[in-house]
């Protein structure tokens, strides 16, 4: 998807390293609006080639006047005023605003931090004609430092309750500022005021649908590949690529080729389930390379997790360069591209963020098919997803026939139970325990009738053994993790709460069924502080 083909106003977000970041920009994408979230430090070019309408300065744990504090570049105010872009900055945004426009930001007397109520001062403004002066709303407060002095043609619209400055503006500029978080569910009013802040303030078109995002795709795709060029895709049976394998079967037909890789870090009967139905439901050209001994002969004794993704990444590229040889002497025609299911978390959480000096936040993980892909990979890529969110992809999928089982499987790693096993995967038969405790805890939540209210399940073999009673004997066996957590798009995740009874089946279930397995922990923790993957 090239985002200067969208036909609708882009809204544009910097990232200066709020954990709340690529929360704003779910929530214009859910206004129909497009948007998309670059490095707040990005050169100036990168922002004007994307000729944005609005721009949002997003928050961060930086103070403004901290060594190397991050900042939008050189020539930024200059070309907004001059191009009439709206610019909106949040919380340490607002700061940037005031600080570079002349204006004085300073440690504020009173930190404010969580909810706290607001009171309107001006009346239209951020807020529209419903609010009046002296009405009062709750936000989230996330900030040590505030503004003390205003540049010149701005005004405060309105205060938090104790006496902070909570909104500015400068209609005449076209600058705008809260200092609270709109995009979180703890401002109750926060949406509302982003609405009437793109619609009404900017001038916005909702005109975001993701018939166009398929429509726009299928020529972009058709403009890449050559008429007589042939496609490998990675297939793995997950919701993304079998969405963009579909997508690009669609754009050129039978020149794409589908691999499944057997990579011996698959579920339980998983290549024998996805096999069936590529070719019942899915009708796609798939071939299936047994890979097992490739992938975990390079793993045995590996445990670092970062070192298992970036192995794993380089076998699939050694195994679809040489698929590739092989289609050449078959066809006698080279295939020139790779098509993967990479989503825009992937891109988020793998790509070295604001101004790759990694100066104000950090590489949270390298996705396989991201930042695991070595730099001498002869395939070029197509990634027809990179700009969307899993429920976008499922919209997508469902728009393209894709068969709702599909649509509604939970996640998996492209590094399958690599990461699932804390350790080295290759060592006892710890795969085989995994395989068979999370066949167990899957297979009970289909049961339940919970699966489609869980975002993402799965079990979890830790390196470690407990004592337990067992026959009436002593054991000292594995430990075993249950994961489940409910999520819009995987940037940020809630524990999903079971009922103590179903718990209870499932680990006595666990525990009398699975061999070398003699207790069951669950993971109650939300991302953040975790990740949903323990690896």
């Amino acid at each position: 998807m090239d985002p200067q083909s969208i036909q609708t106003s882009l809204v544009l977000i910097l990232d200066f390293g709020s954990q709340y970041t690529h929360l704003i920009t779910r929530r214009i994408r859910s206004l129909s609006v497009f948007s998309l979230c670059i490095s707040g430090t990005s050169p100036l070019k990168s922002i004007t080639d994307l000729n944005p309408r609005v721009i949002i300065l997003s928050g961060g744990p930086h103070s403004v006047h901290a060594p190397n504090a991050p900042c939008f570049p050189d020539g930024f105010i200059e070309y907004v005023e001059s191009k009439g872009v709206f610019v909106l900055g949040i919380c340490y945004g607002l700061q940037l605003i005031v600080e570079r426009l002349g204006g004085s930001v300073r440690v504020g007397e009173k930190q404010e931090y969580g909810r706290m109520e607001i009171e309107v001062e001006r009346a239209c403004g951020l807020f529209g004609g419903s609010k009046k002066v002296g009405d009062k709303q709750v936000v989230w407060m996330s900030h040590g430092d505030e503004a003390v002095k205003l540049p010149g043609g701005f005004e405060v619209v309105a205060r938090s309750q104790q006496g902070t400055v909570a909104a500015v503006e400068c209609p005449g500029r076209r600058f705008y500022g809260l200092q609270y978080h709109p995009e979180v569910t703890h401002s109750p009013e926060g949406m509302e005021t982003l609405r009437y802040f793109l619609f009404d303030v900017c001038g916005v078109t909702a005109g975001w649908k993701m018939e166009d995002v398929l429509d726009e795709e299928i020529k972009v795709i058709q403009g890449k590949v050559g008429p007589e060029d042939h496609v490998i895709c990675a297939l793995s049976g997950g919701v993304d690529s079998t969405v963009a394998a579909t997508l690009v079967h669609k754009a050129i037909g039978d020149r794409l080729h589908c691999v499944f890789v057997d990579n011996g870090l698959l579920r339980y009967k998983e290549r024998e389930r996805v096999m069936e139905t590529f070719e019942r439901d899915l009708h796609l050209p798939v071939t299936c390379v047994d890979a097992t001994e490739q992938f975990l002969s390079k793993l045995k004794g590996v445990v670092d997790p970062e070192m298992k993704r970036k192995i794993i990444g380089k076998e699939f590229i050694c195994i679809f360069d040489d698929f590739a040889q092989h289609l050449e002497r078959d066809l006698g025609k080279k295939a020139v591209y790779l098509v993967q299911g990479t989503l825009y978390p992937d891109v988020i959480e793998s790509c070295p963020p604001p101004g790759s000096g990694r100066t104000h936040s950090h590489t949270i993980k390298s996705h396989h098919n991201v930042g695991g892909l070595p730099k001498d990979m002869k395939l070029k890529l197509i990634e027809p997803l990179k700009l969307l969110f899993k429920d976008e992809v499922r919209e997508l999928g469902k728009i393209l026939a894709v068969p709702t089982a599909f649509l509604k499987r939970h996640p998996f790693p492209g590094p399958g139970l690599a990461v699932r096993v804390l350790g080295d995967v290759t060592e006892g038969n710890s795969l085989e325990i995994l395989r068979q405790v999370d066949e167990i805890f899957i297979q009970s939540i289909k049961d339940a009738g919970i699966y489609d209210s869980i975002w993402q399940a799965f079990a979890v073999f830790l390196p470690i053994r407990s004592v337990g009673v067992q026959g009436d004997q002593r054991t000292h066996s594995h430990v075993v993790a249950l994961r489940a957590v409910t999520s819009q798009d995987g940037m940020t995740a809630d524990w999903y709460n079971f009922e103590h009874k179903f718990l209870d089946d499932v680990a006595r279930k666990i525990c009398n069924s699975v061999r070398g397995v003699n207790r069951v922990v669950q993971d109650i923790t939300s991302k953040p502080p975790s990740t949903i993957e323990w690896e």
